[in-house]
C-alpha cells in the first residue's frame, strides 16, 4: 500500500496549530442539552441527525465510574430548543449488579433503524459493548442486547456507513496497554447482525492508541485519526474499505490525552473538534483539511480561559448542511454549537 503522508506530517510537530483564520460568525447558535442537568456529572456525548431530528446521548451520574452512572438522552424539538432528558440504558442488564455505563454512540442506518451503542462495566479495561435500537427515531427503544464476545463496538466516536450497508467502526482495547483496531458490523438493522474485527493496528510500545474517528475521503481512501498518550493524533489510512490499514504514524495534531472527533463535510473537506494543545483540555478548537494531512486552525469554541475541562466532542453534518457538535463543559453539562461550514474559510 503507498504511504500517504508528506514530510511535514513526518517531523512531529506537537505544538498548537496556529490560529490561521478566526470565523466567529460561523459559530450560529450553542446551547446546553440540558439545563439544569438530571446529575452531577455528564460526560462524553455522542449526536446524531435521526429520522425524525437530532438526538443526543451521553453518560451522567455522581462520577465517572460510579455504578449510578446511566446512558441519558434527549431529542430536539422543532424550535431548535432540547426537550427534557430521559434516562435511555443503564448497566443492569447482566444480572443483579449495577455497572458503569460509558460512551454512548448513536448512528442513523441509511435504510434502518437509528442505532445505540454503549459500553457497560467497571472499567474501559474491562468492560463489553452492548447495543439497543430505536425504529422511530429515538422516541422507544428494544431491549438492549449484549455484543458478541470480543467486539466493543464503535467505542467513542461514530461509524461509517459503507456502501454495501456495512458499519466501519473505531475501536479499540485498554486491557494490555492502549490498541486500536476497527470492527466491521454486516446486516446492522437486522437483530443477529454479523461481526468481524481487524488485528491492532498499533503497537502500545509506538503509541498508546485509542477511540480512533473515521474519514472517508472522496477518492475512496478512509483515514482515521486517534487519541494517543503521546501528545500527537496518530492516522492510519486504507484503501480497501477497512480491510488492510497502513502503519500508525504521528500527524501535526497536537492531542494532549483527550478524545476528538471529525465529520467528512459534503463540500469534500474534513472538518476536526479537537483540544489544540498537548496538556490541557481547557481550550477546544476546529480545524479543516482538504487532504487529510494540512489542517487549519479555523474557529476557538473554548478559548482556555474557563476553568475546567472542555472535551470529548462529538460531530456531525446534519441534512441541512449546519455542522453540530456537542461536549463536554467543565464535566458537569453537554454543550451543543451549531458551525455554518461554508463560513469556515
Amino acid at each position: 500500500m503507498k504511504p500517504f503522508r508528506p514530510l511535514l506530517c513526518l517531523l512531529g510537530l506537537v505544538a498548537s496549530l496556529p490560529l490561521l483564520a478566526e470565523n466567529p460568525d460561523a459559530l450560529v447558535r450553542s446551547g446546553f442539552l440540558a439545563d439544569p442537568t438530571p446529575t452531577l456529572s455528564s460526560h462524553a456525548s455522542t449526536i446524531c441527525d435521526a429520522k425524525n431530528g437530532l438526538v443526543a446521548a451521553w453518560f451522567g451520574g455522581t462520577a465517572e465510574r460510579q455504578r449510578d452512572v446511566v446512558i441519558w438522552l434527549a431529542r430536539a424539538e422543532k424550535d431548535g430548543s432540547w426537550g427534557g432528558p430521559a434516562e435511555v440504558a443503564r448497566g443492569d442488564e447482566d444480572g443483579e449488579d449495577q455497572w458503569a455505563c460509558w460512551n454512548p454512540v448513536l448512528f442513523q442506518v441509511k435504510n434502518g433503524p437509528l442505532l445505540l451503542f454503549y459500553k457497560v462495566g467497571p472499567s474501559p479495561s474491562e468492560w463489553w459493548g452492548r447495543l439497543k435500537v430505536s425504529d422511530d427515531g429515538g422516541r422507544s427503544w428494544s431491549k438492549s442486547r449484549r455484543l458478541p464476545k470480543g467486539q466493543v463496538g464503535p467505542v467513542r466516536n461514530k461509524p461509517v456507513e459503507l456502501a454495501d450497508g456495512r458499519l466501519l467502526c473505531g475501536s479499540s482495547d485498554e486491557d494490555s496497554g492502549w490498541r486500536v483496531h476497527m470492527e466491521i458490523m454486516r446486516d446492522p438493522g437486522t437483530r443477529f447482525p454479523k461481526w468481524m474485527r481487524t488485528a491492532d493496528l498499533n503497537s502500545p510500545l509506538s503509541f498508546g492508541a485509542i477511540q480512533p474517528t473515521i474519514l472517508p475521503w472522496p477518492d475512496g481512501r478512509i483515514q482515521i485519526l486517534c487519541r494517543t498518550k503521546q501528545r500527537v493524533v496518530t492516522e492510519s489510512w486504507s484503501d480497501d474499505e477497512g480491510k488492510t490499514w497502513t502503519k500508525m504514524r504521528r500527524t501535526a495534531l497536537p492531542n494532549p490525552n483527550s478524545g476528538i472527533d471529525a465529520v467528512m463535510l459534503k463540500d469534500g473537506r474534513a472538518l476536526l473538534v479537537f483540544n489544540p494543545g498537548t496538556d490541557s483540555r481547557r481550550e477546544l478548537a476546529v480545524a479543516v483539511s482538504t487532504d487529510g494531512h494540512i489542517w487549519n486552525r479555523m474557529l476557538t469554541l473554548e478559548d482556555g480561559s474557563g476553568e475546567g475541562e472542555y472535551s470529548y466532542p462529538a460531530v456531525i453534518q446534519a441534512a441541512d448542511g449546519l455542522v453540530h457538535a456537542t461536549y463536554t463543559w467543565q464535566r458537569t453539562k453537554i454543550k451543543h454549537v451549531m458551525i455554518d461550514p461554508a463560513k469556515l474559510k
